[in-house]
């Protein structure tokens, strides 16, 4: 069935050409493997590699037969006819699973030929290489990096993990829009753009109103949607950071409210006023700067704390709040982690976190008012007035009644 899967794919490609190994050779391919394996603990483990040569040879020659006729060497067909026969030995040791799933991803990726490519052709040298840094830090630099505490305070290592996670959120999103672009439309774009940066994303939107005076609903739609996506983030991260849930438990009620008074909102202002075609201009998350902004703001977050709890109480720690300005994920992020080290209840901190986050929306009716225009900043400042009121109002009887909850 794996060499089936695989070769059903392969067949598919007749469409577009002429292809010299279908469903029969792979299944067949994939077979032998399993049979060299079972033969080779009778008669010896010879017959493995004379099947494995043998496999080779075939594909020596389906390389030949494709270069005579199309002109070029056509590499991805006979490394998937010898994956698959591989994948036969593994079915043979009883390895099922990672013989299906690793099927199932070669399958994934013969599909995706022409998205990948399109993918590749689109990268610039600096998106690449900002991949390939960050890549290092999560798979070079994490490992190296001493699970102790630094000072008995500083944890390098879960700092760098929260980094990891939180910016591969943001890069789906990123994938997302540099695929599609804007033709779901600016309240599309708002959307995916608001999990890279909420703050960022409204600055750019406010920017392209002042070349698109008469689509001011549509921006308005997409700093919504931005706004709506930075309350989904702030939850996602606070339960990457607690895993427990508990702190993720007393921020989602607000949050909940606040996203049912964006979905009125936007459907309020719903008006059709046509589109716009123009790309977000959004730095990618992979990149080293914003990662480790993030991470300095994280850590400088989580010091500020620390000491605030321990000398200044907890009239000192609200001051983490005002952090919404700079990054309401950050702050969701120190606060987390905080609970889970005991410095702070789950629900101070939830609190704390969900007023970081209405700060948050609040300084986006400045950054719309400094970047946007009067149109925008006027339609937009009622939205998120009203958006805030809603959270301050969700947050105090929320924790009114969980006040009598424990865990």
């Amino acid at each position: 069935m794996i060499g089936i899967l695989i070769g059903v794919e392969r067949e598919h490609r007749k469409a577009d050409h002429e292809v010299f190994a279908g469903v029969r050779t792979f299944a067949i391919a994939c077979v032998s493997g399993m049979l060299a394996t079972f033969v080779g603990t009778i008669i010896g483990f010879n017959i493995l590699l004379i099947a494995a040569v043998l496999i080779v040879l075939c594909g020596v020659a389906l390389i030949y037969r494709t270069y005579t006729l199309r002109g070029r060497l056509g590499l991805t067909n006979v490394i998937a006819l010898y994956c698959t026969f591989l994948l036969g030995i593994l079915v043979a040791n009883s390895y099922y699973l990672f013989a299906i799933i690793t099927g199932v991803i070669i399958t994934f990726l013969l599909v995706e030929k022409r998205p990948l490519h399109s993918f590749a052709q689109k990268l610039t040298d600096d998106e690449l290489l900002s991949a390939l840094r960050f890549l290092a830090v999560a798979f070079i630099l994490y490992p190296l990096v001493p699970s102790e505490p630094v000072w008995g305070i500083i944890n390098l290592k879960s700092t760098i993990f929260i980094i990891v996670l939180v910016m591969f959120i943001g890069f789906v999103s990123y994938l997302s829009l540099r695929r599609v672009g804007t033709e779901g439309g600016i309240a599309y774009s708002g959307l995916l753009g608001g999990f890279v940066s909420s703050d960022a994303t409204v600055a750019a939107l406010s920017g392209l109103a002042k070349e698109k005076t008469g689509l001011i609903n549509s921006f308005y739609k997409g700093v919504l949607l931005a706004t709506l996506s930075m309350l989904i983030s702030n939850l996602v991260i606070a339960f990457i950071v607690d895993t427990s849930g508990r702190t993720a438990y007393f921020m989602a009620p607000p949050h909940i409210l606040m996203g049912i008074a964006l979905a009125a909102l936007f459907i309020l202002g719903n008006n059709k006023d046509g589109n716009v075609t123009e790309q977000l201009e959004l730095k990618s998350p992979f990149a080293l700067k914003p990662a480790f902004e993030f991470g300095i703001i994280f850590l400088g977050l989580q010091l500020i704390g620390t000491f605030a709890s321990e000398y200044a109480g907890i009239y000192g720690v609200y001051a983490l709040a005002i952090g919404g300005v700079v990054s309401s994920s950050a702050v969701t992020a120190s606060l987390a982690a905080l609970a889970v080290n005991g410095s702070l209840s789950y629900a101070t901190a939830a609190q704390i976190a969900v007023i970081a986050g209405i700060i948050s929306i609040l300084n986006k009716i400045v950054l719309i008012r400094m970047v946007g225009t009067p149109e925008l900043e006027r339609k937009s400042r009622l939205g998120l007035l009203i958006l805030a009121a809603v959270g301050i109002a969700a947050l105090f009887a929320w924790m009114s009644f969980a006040g009598n909850i424990s865990f």
